[in-house]
This record gives C-alpha cells, sequence and structure tokens, in this order.
C-alpha cells in the first residue's frame, strides 16, 4: 500500500508562486509515474503536470510556462513549483502515483487560493 502527503497549499496573491510536494511511502516510487491534478469547485478534476519514470513531462496548456513538475527519488517526493499564479488557478490540488502496474493512488489534497 502507497500513501501520498501532500504539503505546501495556502493563500497567495496574484502573481506569487508556491511550492506544492507530495512524499510517497513504499519503495515503488522511483518506477512509478507521478501527476499532480487540480479540481475547482463545481468543476472536474483536470490533469495539470505529469512526470514520467524516466522524466519526461507535459503540462495543461493554461500551466505551461508558469508551472514545473519534478521528482526526487531518494526523497520520494514530487514537487510542482508554480509561478505567476491567477486566480483561475484556485482549487484543491492532488497527487497521483501510478505503477507500472497501472494501479493508481490519490493524496488527500491541499488547497491553493490565488487571491487579492
Amino acid at each position: 500500500q502507497v500513501q501520498l502527503v501532500e504539503s505546501g497549499g495556502g493563500l497567495v496573491q496574484p502573481g506569487g508562486s508556491l511550492r506544492l510536494s507530495c512524499a510517497a511511502s513504499g519503495s515503488i516510487f522511483s518506477r512509478s509515474a507521478m501527476a499532480w491534478y487540480r479540481q475547482a469547485p463545481g468543476r472536474e478534476r483536470e490533469l495539470v503536470a505529469r512526470i514520467t519514470s524516466g522524466g519526461i513531462t507535459n503540462y495543461l496548456d493554461s500551466v505551461k510556462g508558469r508551472f514545473t513538475i519534478s521528482r526526487d527519488n531518494a526523497k520520494n517526493t514530487v514537487y510542482l513549483q508554480m509561478n505567476s499564479l491567477k486566480p483561475e488557478d484556485t482549487a484543491v490540488y492532488y497527487c497521483k502515483l501510478q505503477t507500472p502496474m497501472l494501479t493508481m493512488y490519490w493524496g488527500q489534497g491541499t488547497q491553493v487560493t490565488v487571491s487579492s
């Protein structure tokens, strides 16, 4: 069983930055794809950024150039650096781990609020 613990959310002004972290338990992290999703009130959960076990990344169009996903396999941690934040980035952000066997695990979510 894998557990994911997110941290780093909070309240930030438009144009500000936040870095989210997601720490995973167990030994399968380095072989797993990791992703960040978000869900705003009244909207469906959407994929924000993804990084494969080999380091290949992809992003939601609206965050390209502003957000960066990265991983540290030695720390079993994935990060989401968010710069130039906008009010429309406000959402609960979730971390997801997908094993090579395609089993998925989710974190509990962390709130990001962008507001002046």
